[in-house]
C-alpha cells in the first residue's frame, strides 16, 4: 500500500449487539461519526469477539457473516455485508507484524463477526470500503500495545484501524437488574473516561487493580482489549493527546463509550 498525505484517525468503539440496529439512538451515532471521519482506503478491524493466537488475519475475500450470537430473532440472522476483501492490506499487516517478529497466521475461511459488522453496517452501510479482521492474540494489554504500534503506519496508507469491543461488559452481572445503569459500570466509565482524558496510559493498562469495579466491568478482558491495540497505534503516531470521545452514555446498562485518537 502507498501512502497518503492524510494520516487516518484510530478509533475504539462499543459495537453492540445485533439489536443497536433498532436502537433510537445510537445507529445515528455512529453514522454521524463515521461522517466525519476521511474516507478510509480500507478498514482494519480487530474485534473482541474473535481470540487467535498466533494473530490470525481473517479472510481477504467477501465470505457469509459470521452470525457468533443465540436466541436472537432470525431477522438478526438476515443481516448481510458484502464488503470487498482487502488482500493488500493483509500483505501489508503480515509485512509489518513478520517483520517485527511477530508470528502470523492466515484463516482465510474466517468471515467478519458481529464486533466488525455490526459496527460497520451502521458507519459505512454501502458496505464499498475493504475490509479485513485480524484477531485478538493475547489479552495482555502490553502486548497489545505492542501489536497497535507496529500497525501504526497503515494509519498512513489510508487505512482506518478500529478496535472493536465494549466500554463495559458483564453481561451475567445485568441479569439481576430490572433497569438502569448499574454503579459498577457508571462507576468504571467515569474512570475510564478521566484516564484517557488525562493520557494515563500506565492507569489504562492495570485497569483491574487502579479502576473502581474493574473486575465487575470486565470479568474477561475481551471487551476491553482492543483498546490497547488502538492506544498503541494512536502512540507511535504520537496522538495519544488529541484523543476525544465521540461516543458516551450507556445501553442496556453498558457503558457504550467510544474514543477517537487523531
Amino acid at each position: 500500500m502507498t501512502a497518503t498525505q492524510e494520516r487516518m484517525p484510530a478509533l475504539y468503539l462499543s459495537h453492540g449487539a445485533p439489536p443497536l440496529a433498532d436502537d433510537a439512538l445510537w445507529p445515528d451515532q455512529l453514522r454521524a461519526w463515521s461522517a466525519e471521519l476521511p474516507r478510509p482506503k480500507a478498514i482494519l478491524m480487530v474485534s473482541a469477539h474473535w481470540e487467535e493466537a498466533p494473530l490470525a488475519i481473517g479472510a481477504t475475500r467477501t465470505l457469509p457473516l459470521v452470525y457468533d450470537f443465540w436466541g436472537f430473532p432470525e431477522h438478526y440472522y438476515q443481516v448481510t455485508y458484502a464488503a470487498p476483501g482487502a488482500p493488500q492490506l493483509a500483505d501489508s499487516v503480515r509485512t509489518l507484524l513478520r517483520g517485527a517478529g511477530t508470528p502470523v497466521q492466515d484463516i482465510e475461511d474466517r468471515g467478519l463477526d458481529h464486533g466488525a459488522y455490526v459496527p460497520l453496517v451502521e458507519m459505512y452501510p454501502d458496505a464499498d470500503i475493504p475490509v479485513l479482521q485480524i484477531s485478538l492474540p493475547t489479552l495482555d494489554p502490553r502486548r497489545l500495545m505492542d501489536v497497535g504500534r507496529k500497525l501504526a503506519p497503515l494509519r498512513d496508507e489510508g487505512v482506518l484501524i478500529v478496535g472493536s469491543g465494549f466500554f463495559t461488559h458483564n453481561l451475567a452481572a445485568l441479569r439481576h437488574l430490572d433497569s438502569g445503569v448499574p454503579s459498577w459500570s457508571a462507576e468504571f466509565d467515569a474512570w475510564g473516561h478521566e484516564a484517557l482524558d488525562t493520557g494515563d496510559v500506565d492507569g489504562l493498562l492495570d485497569f483491574r487493580h487502579k479502576s473502581p469495579a474493574g473486575e465487575l466491568a470486565h470479568p474477561r478482558t475481551e471487551h476491553f482489549a482492543p483498546l490497547f491495540v488502538t492506544l498503541g497505534a494512536a502512540e507511535a503516531s504520537g496522538d495519544l493527546g488529541g484523543q476525544r470521545s465521540v461516543i458516551d452514555g450507556f445501553w442496556m446498562g453498558l457503558a457504550k463509550r467510544s474514543v477517537q485518537f487523531g
